[in-house]
């Protein structure tokens, strides 16, 4: 990049940088490259008295100190005894020294032998990357690429805290060799911006020392102007005859000196990037940012002539990969930006450097191209599964190829190290908000209940930590609307009510109308009717009733099933169709099967944990076996009449129990995944089954024929069953890995 730049003279204090001669030798090669972006400007010597505040406003630059030793950034009041390093930040935070752990009952308390009143009691860590729960292995390489200076991309669920360890590793970078970016104008080509790069905070010394100079100019310009103007008025008034055109030559002085006037302006710099009051690497979050702002982009220019139009260098501005230099720059949903966009983000991490330029090709900015802005940061890049395959190959290449991937889990083994850390998210998350009260024990063993929950699994805990900390702050919104000085357990319980998604909302909407439509049967027996059981986004159950007919083919037997299947559920059928051809005695050849998904909505059917639902209820139709109506299920069903485990069964469950009914039919693999409210644990049964053969016998009525078919399909899924066993040399078709 060149700096050669001749603007009018400039003053000397604006121009100096540090001299070679003060620099050290053996430089690393990011210092020379950043030397070789900087440039090197020869001082003016036109300003006589002024060359001396040279050397007080550019400082030279210690190199020593950008070489990053590990410590993490405090300031520079900050004493090296005070400062822990990159090294002594592992997985292993401790919840607070200074709180009581009674080891004895960790295992068996809800916050693992957290001796608390309330968690006031906790002290919350400064260090965001301190703060971070559960995500051991992503915060151990946060950590890492920190102090490499390591490109991460994290793909996860939403909610698992990728933002959070972004920010977390702009806490570890280095602070000591932040620059300041200015642009100047090119009195050579107005449209070619040179760009210049000092040590934080001195772009702004340099911009007031290049004001003082303007404003000197200006007040010499104007004394000139008004002495002429004097003159040609005082001539004017001596020859009468000319005051007309006296005053007219005097109008004419003042435009002269006003439109030139604006050459003097135009000589101050343009500080595109201030880093001045930055005490930490910076942070940008361009997360569904446009190319412009990503980028930098160039302001349009109505006025592109005559003496009006803003300076070039006056319309520049910085983008996010510009603003983040030295830092962090985070990206979420990658995938979002447009493949352009990408490619530019790969040049400009590939080079370290980016010129700015006007993003539209409409603009006048698009005739501006700055010199080469430099961008070297550390990228984050996040997102869902989804995020990989719409990234850009070679983006993905370059953050692969120099840095590292991981995935975010979406839970975490039940320890009582785990329970205490839960209970400092709560600690934390009221003193992010600063305006709830803080939790009572109670109130954060119910939180953590809450946790278990949403986890899905036994023994595990959620580290969707956003919808988690929602919870926490409606609880805090009761307690402080109350004006009670702690969150209570109470609180809890009520929040959980209030913050119910709309997926649950439309559920509960749904039972209720199908009670007041009678739809929902729950008393005596059906023939080819099953209550089935869906969930509607996460976290909420719904009755799906599954109805079957029989009817004559009209040339050659098929399956006909409605609700708008989606393809999962679609193939579910098919599987579905095959158990009844081996199991059933009818000839289906004959017969035409209609299965219909009622009130399956607009969203239609999807996933296969409908299948037993629909292979009881034809089985029913079939055999003209009635199905207990007190009784719902849900799970999938192999080829051989497994049952297979399914999502959400926890949430299905309740959704049952509301519904009315009074048992309910789940996998075996999935009992240990039922974390159901307490209120629900006396209105139903929970039967766990492994064949269709015992879904059969506690859903079917009328004992003689419902007898007589379930030991006929006994008979069958038990030597299935002993052939997989000796085939496999194990029992994998009774416990299946989930789906």
């Amino acid at each position: 990049m060149s700096n050669d730049t001749n603007v009018d003279d400039p003053p000397t204090d604006a121009l100096d940088s540090s001299p070679d001669s003060e620099r050290n030798p053996d430089d690393d090669h990011e210092h020379e490259r950043s030397r070789e972006r900087q440039g090197e400007r020869s001082p003016s010597d036109g300003n006589g008295d002024r060359s001396e505040d040279v050397d007080d406003l550019e400082t030279p630059i210690d190199d020593d100190r950008s070489e990053f030793d590990g410590d993490s950034v405090q300031g520079d009041d900050t004493s090296d005894d005070d400062i822990e390093t990159v090294e002594d930040l592992g997985s292993a935070v401790e919840v607070d020294p200074g709180v009581e752990v009674d080891e004895e009952i960790a295992e068996d308390d809800l916050l693992g032998g957290l001796k608390i009143d309330s968690t006031e009691d906790i002290e919350v860590p400064d260090r965001l990357v301190d703060q971070v729960i559960g995500q051991d292995e992503a915060r151990d390489i946060i950590i890492k690429a920190a102090k490499q200076r390591r490109h991460v991309m994290m793909i996860g669920s939403p909610g698992t805290g990728k933002s959070m360890l972004a920010k977390a590793m702009s806490q570890l970078l280095p602070q000591e060799d932040l620059q300041d970016v200015l642009v100047y104008h090119n009195p050579d080509d107005g449209n070619a911006p040179k760009v210049r790069t000092v040590p934080a905070g001195k772009g702004e010394q340099i911009i007031d020392a290049h004001k003082e100079e303007a404003r000197k100019r200006n007040q010499m310009r104007s004394i000139l102007m008004w002495i002429i103007i004097a003159i040609i008025i005082g001539y004017a008034i001596i020859s009468p005859a000319s005051i007309l055109l006296g005053i007219l030559a005097a109008g004419i002085v003042w435009l002269i000196f006003r439109y030139t006037s604006r050459g003097t302006d135009a000589m101050v710099p343009n500080m595109i990037v201030d880093n001045g009051e930055q005490r930490t690497a910076p942070f940008e979050d361009a997360t569904g940012a446009h190319a412009g702002a990503l980028l930098g982009d160039v302001r349009h220019d109505p006025f592109q002539s005559g003496g009006m139009e803003t300076p070039s260098h006056d319309r520049v501005e910085p983008g996010s990969i510009h603003k983040s230099n030295k830092g962090v720059l985070f990206v979420d949903e990658i995938n979002t930006l447009d493949v352009r966009t990408q490619q530019k983000l790969m040049t400009a991490i590939q080079e370290g450097e980016f010129a700015i330029t006007g993003q539209s090709e409409r603009s006048s900015g698009a005739m501006v191209q700055t010199e080469p802005v430099p961008c070297d940061f550390v990228m984050i890049a996040a997102g869902n599964l989804d995020a990989m395959e719409n990234m850009h190959p070679a983006l993905r290449s370059r953050i692969k190829g120099y840095g590292y991937e991981v995935y975010m889990d979406d839970t975490i083994e039940d320890t009582p190290e785990m329970r205490r850390k839960y209970a400092r998210f709560v600690a934390q998350e009221v003193e992010r908000d600063g305006r709830l009260p803080h939790f009572t024990r109670e109130a954060v063993e119910e939180l953590l209940l809450e946790a278990k929950r949403r986890a899905g699994r036994k023994e595990h805990l959620t580290l969707l930590f956003r919808n988690l900390g929602g919870l926490v702050r409606v609880a805090g919104d009761i307690a402080r609307a109350e004006d009670r000085e702690l969150t209570t357990r109470d609180d809890v319980l009520q929040a959980k009510e209030r913050s119910r998604s709309i997926e649950q909302q439309l559920a509960d909407d749904y039972i209720e109308r199908r009670k007041d439509y009678e739809l929902q049967v729950t008393q005596d027996g059906v023939e080819g009717r099953v209550n089935g059981l869906a969930v509607m986004g996460e976290d909420s159950g719904i009755m799906l009733p599954v109805m079957a007919e029989i009817a004559p083919a009209q040339g050659g037997g098929k399956v006909i099933a409605t609700g708008k299947l989606k393809e999962m559920a679609e193939e579910s059928v098919q599987n579905v169709s095959a158990i009844i051809k081996k199991f059933s005695d009818v000839d289906l050849s004959e017969k035409d099967i209609h299965i219909q998904f009622v009130q399956a909505g607009q969203q239609g059917v999807d996933g296969d944990s409908a299948s037993i639902t629909v292979a009881t209820a034809v089985i029913s139709a079939l055999e003209d076996i009635p199905v207990d109506q007190s009784v719902a299920m849900t799970g999938s069903l192999s080829v051989r009449g497994d049952v297979l485990p399914v999502g959400g069964v926890t949430h299905k469950i309740e959704a049952a129990a509301k519904a009315g009914c009074s048992k309910v039919i789940i996998p075996k693999a999935n009992e240990q995944d039922v974390m159901i409210e307490d209120e629900y644990e006396e209105m139903v049964e929970i039967i766990p089954c492994s064949n269709i053969s015992e879904v059969l016998d506690v859903a079917l009525m009328g004992e003689p024929k419902k007898d007589s078919l379930v030991d006929r399909l006994k008979a069958i899924t038990e030597s299935a069953f002993d052939q997989r066993q000796g085939a496999v040399g194990s029992a994998s078709g009774s416990n299946p890995s989930p789906q």
